[in-house]
């Protein structure tokens, strides 16, 4: 079977030269055998802030919030929220990850910088011991 690949795409509008590259890039793929699955995150209504509301359940210190620390033992708990879980089960199905999005100020999209603030956690996607080719997203 072909590689499995995720495109999480950040741009509002299908017509545009964005929306003309992730419709090119999801043929392409899909004609070389690849199966494609695109995150479309502004028709996903994606909330791109990193808020209490990531945290199901307690919290590891209610009282202060640090959400690095709080998303890493929701995550070793599998305590946060659906929408996160869902993009990590993404995420971790992958062979190939392409993020595609228009430069804005010289940097990614608001939405797309939520996504990876939420997402990619700690306990997820790295680990402060494990770096480089012991990295968990290998």
């Amino acid at each position: 079977p072909g590689k499995k690949v995720l495109i999480v795409y950040a741009h509002q509008e299908p017509k545009s030269f964005n929306g003309s590259l992730l419709k090119i890039a999801v043929e392409e793929l899909s004609k070389q055998g690849c199966s494609v699955t695109v995150s479309d995150l502004y028709a996903m209504q994606f909330e791109p802030r990193a808020t209490r509301n990531d945290i199901v359940g307690h919290l590891h210190n209610a009282e202060a919030f640090n959400y690095g620390v709080e998303t890493w033992e929701a995550y070793k708990r599998g305590g946060l929220s659906k929408d996160l879980v869902e993009e990590q089960k993404k995420v971790q199905e992958a062979d190939l990850l392409i993020f595609q999005f228009p430069l804005f100020w010289f940097n990614m999209p608001a939405i797309l910088k939520g996504w990876m603030d939420r997402v990619l956690v700690q306990g997820f996607a790295y680990d402060l011991s494990k770096a480089y080719d012991g990295g968990l997203l290998q």
